[in-house]
């Protein structure tokens, strides 16, 4: 039988400040861990760089035999990793188990299965230079912040650090304050798979604390930033970033669209826009909060996703019930939601299901699964991130229209197309602004973890998960060797007559255009180079 996880074992080694932790579902109480003042947060960041080269020395068959031991601890103890999420965030078991440690473990198969490659030394062509050899090294940084959000704390944690780990890095990662309690334990399974090994646990470190703790982080002297939030604060983190010239991956949320076109599988439509925005209660970067329904079809869609949302359990997780919805993280994002959906209201949306709280699902921070269609683009839902419950439908007449809307928007991380028609949803995905779009399903493209993932406008830059992603924890360094002795390369210095007339003529040689006109320059580049060669002889 599993057991649950212990509470954190972070201690609080000088600063008497404290982050109370708490069940969002419940309210309970779960302790408390450190705020650490900046000189704990240096001191942290000092033990992983200590670690760090032994690391950096190993091979990429010892760092997958660690990662083979971690994935095999987290599919041991999934479900009490699932119980702590829980607890933390206040999601569901399936939520948990789906959007925590599922991705988690997909990230370390691909990471198992390709990463060697993808950093492995890269050629490259030489250009003119022939006799010489180019290739890309993608070596290891050093130490690798990461400053967390608090939706997913078990991903959010291992995600990051599983390719910087792999490519050589140590890794310090600022916690979210909302959801710290599991971060120790979550952090320790990562550590004793590289005690099994003989590798040292200072490798991987957790700080603790409110947005100064993920400052003092930034400016830590890291050699790199990757940062999951808020716009707001992902200009925080660039503001702070650029007084080290530290260099920085945001990804900082999305509003992604779903256009359901009139010839689309409308059963498969409407499933996926249940999941797209009542997974882990619409608290997802890729949440789906906004869906363009086609005229053709609206109101059957409206019926549909109304009856679905209605039949909706929401209560906590872990009282014994089953229950599809949990409890939202943040009790301020409960003012939100609901600030949202009375702009929408007072603008003309019409409110079918839900809408506010839900005091009827117990003492908790539960927000009621909510149905909101008619909604236009005057109304602030449709242009700031909601991070709720909250299904978003909007009418279109056709393609443009549809297209026009779903890039009317400040965000570009993902989107969707449902479509029956190949070729009609290849045609609308490729018109939307976004760095993802997934054509009759939702939200995959982040499960291929061959596939970079990020975003375009205030949805960030950079990109994390692919080779892209692995090769963001490198510093990817050119290098160039023989291919064969030459001797003594030809030099510009000193400078002769003829060495103007020289330069010139092998330009021609090389990019000219007709077989006759670089002939012509080569014959005058082999003149030149005598010329020149008769000069420095006459010096000597």
């Amino acid at each position: 039988m599993l057991t649950e996880l212990k509470k954190p074992t972070i201690s609080d080694i000088g600063e008497t400040a404290t982050i109370p932790c708490f069940d969002p579902a419940t309210l309970e109480p779960l302790g408390t861990v450190p705020v650490m003042s900046e000189a704990e947060v240096l001191a942290v960041v000092a033990k992983a760089r200590a670690a760090q080269p032994a690391w950096a020395s190993t091979t990429f068959t010892e760092r997958k035999r660690v990662l083979r031991t971690l994935l095999d601890l987290i599919i041991e103890r999934q479900e009490a990793i699932c119980r702590s999420a829980s607890r933390d965030s206040g999601k569901t078991l399936v939520d948990a188990a789906l959007g925590e440690v599922f991705p988690v473990c997909e990230k370390i198969r691909y990471t198992l299965t390709y990463g060697a490659r993808d950093l492995a030394p890269d050629p490259r062509p030489s250009g003119f230079l022939m006799h010489k050899k180019a290739h890309v090294e993608y070596l290891p940084l050093g130490v690798v912040g990461v400053i967390a959000p608090w939706n997913f704390p078990f991903h959010n944690l291992l995600c990051p650090l599983v390719p910087a780990l792999f490519a050589g890095n140590a890794v310090v990662t600022k916690v979210s304050e909302w959801t710290s309690w599991s971060a120790a334990e979550y952090l320790g399974l990562v550590r004793e798979a590289l005690t099994r090994h003989g590798h040292s646990p200072e490798l991987v470190q957790a700080v603790t604390g409110y947005g100064q703790t993920g400052s003092w982080l930034v400016t830590s002297g890291v050699e790199k930033i990757f940062f999951t939030g808020s716009p707001q604060n992902g200009r925080k983190v660039m503001e702070a970033a650029s007084r080290t010239l530290t260099p920085v991956v945001l990804e900082l949320g999305g509003k992604d669209p779903m256009i359901i076109c009139d010839d689309a599988d409308l059963d498969h439509a409407v499933l996926s826009a249940m999941l797209g925005t009542f997974t882990a209660c619409g608290q997802m970067c890729v949440g789906a909060e906004r869906i363009y329904v086609f005229a053709g079809v609206y109101d059957r869609f409206v019926e549909a996703v109304v009856t679905k949302a209605r039949a909706l359990r929401q209560g906590p997780p872990l009282a014994g019930e089953v229950v599809d919805c949990g409890a939202m993280t943040m009790p301020r994002q409960l003012d939100i939601l609901e600030e949202l959906v009375h702009d929408a209201v007072s603008k003309g949306a019409r409110l079918l299901v839900g809408g506010k709280r839900n005091t009827a699902a117990g003492r908790g921070q539960f927000f009621e699964p909510t149905v909101l269609v008619d909604v236009d683009h005057t109304m602030r839902i449709t242009q700031e991130e909601q991070f709720g419950p909250i299904l978003v439908v909007m009418q279109v007449n056709d393609e443009e229209e549809a297209v026009r809307l779903a890039n009317d928007c400040p965000y570009g991380l993902g989107s969707s197309v449902f479509s029956r028609d190949r070729a009609r949803g290849e045609r609308i995905a490729s018109r939307i602004r976004a760095g993802m779009t997934v054509v009759n399903d939702y939200g995959l493209a982040y499960m291929i973890q061959s596939l970079p993932f990020g975003g375009t406008k205030v949805s960030g830059f950079g990109r994390i998960n692919g080779r892209e992603g692995l090769r963001a924890c490198t510093l990817e360094k050119a290098v160039v060797t023989d291919r064969f002795p030459t001797g003594q390369s030809v030099s510009p210095f000193p400078v002769e007559p003829a060495t103007f007339a020289l330069v010139k003529d092998a330009i021609g040689t090389i990019y000219g255009q007709g077989l006759g006109a670089r002939a012509r320059s080569a014959w005058s580049t082999l003149m030149q180079l005598r010329s020149v060669s008769a000069a420095r002889k006459a010096r000597r």
